[in-house]
C-alpha cells in the first residue's frame, strides 16, 4: 500500500482509511470536500453554517466507513449524509427560530415589518433573494433533486443512484420543481404541493 493516494479509487481510499491511514481520510476528504460544500451552500445559503454542516458531514462519513458500499460512488454516499445533515440543519432552524421569534400577542402590535422596501436593494439582489425564498420553500424531495442535477451538474441517472429513485421519478420531481420555481418567482406566492 505505498501507492500515492492521489491516484488510488475513493474504494481503496476507503479501506486504506479503515486500516487506520490518516493520509486517506486526508485525500477523500480533500477529492471531494468541494463538491459537498456546494451542496450544502446551496441548500441553506449560509456560508458558515455550510461550513459547519461540511465538516460534520465528513465526520459522520469518516464515523461510519465501515457501511460505506465500494461497490457504489463515495461521493453519492457523503452526499446523502450531506443531504440529510441539511435536513437536520432545517428543522433545528424552524424550532430556534420559533422560539427566538416568539412574543407576547401584547407586543405583536408593536412589531414593524422587517421586510426591506424596495430601496434597499438593488433589483437584482431582490430577484435573487426571491428565487433563494423559491427554492428554499419547496418540498425536500424536488429541492434535492433541483439542486443535484443545477448545482452539482449531476446527470439524471446520478441523482436517481444517490436519492435511490428511478430516473422517471427523478425527472419528474425536476420538471415539477422548475414549474412551481417559475410560478413562485413571477407570481410571488408561496409553493402549493
Amino acid at each position: 500500500m505505498n501507492g500515492s493516494e492521489g491516484d488510488a479509487d475513493d474504494g481503496t481510499l476507503a479501506a486504506r482509511a479503515l486500516g487506520g491511514r490518516e493520509d486517506a481520510y486526508r485525500a477523500l476528504m480533500a477529492r471531494h470536500r468541494e463538491p459537498v460544500y456546494r451542496l450544502i451552500r446551496a441548500q441553506i445559503d449560509d456560508a458558515d453554517a455550510a461550513l459547519d454542516l461540511t465538516q460534520e458531514s465528513f465526520i459522520a462519513a469518516f464515523a461510519h466507513l465501515h457501511r460505506y458500499d465500494v461497490a457504489r460512488p463515495f461521493r453519492f454516499w457523503i452526499m446523502r449524509i450531506a443531504l440529510n445533515k441539511c435536513r437536520d440543519w432545517r428543522r433545528r432552524r424552524v424550532v430556534r427560530s420559533f422560539f427566538t421569534r416568539a412574543r407576547s400577542i401584547e407586543e405583536g402590535v408593536h412589531v414593524a415589518d422587517s421586510a426591506p422596501g424596495p430601496e434597499a436593494e438593488a433589483a437584482g439582489r431582490q430577484e435573487m433573494a426571491r428565487a433563494r425564498r423559491a427554492i428554499d420553500a419547496l418540498p425536500e424531495n424536488l429541492r434535492s433533486v433541483l439542486l443535484l442535477r443545477t448545482v452539482e451538474g449531476m446527470s439524471q441517472t446520478e441523482v436517481a443512484g444517490l436519492l435511490g429513485l428511478s430516473e422517471k421519478t427523478v425527472e419528474t420531481r425536476l420538471y415539477r420543481a422548475r414549474m412551481k420555481l417559475t410560478e413562485m418567482v413571477r407570481g410571488g406566492s408561496s409553493p402549493r404541493v
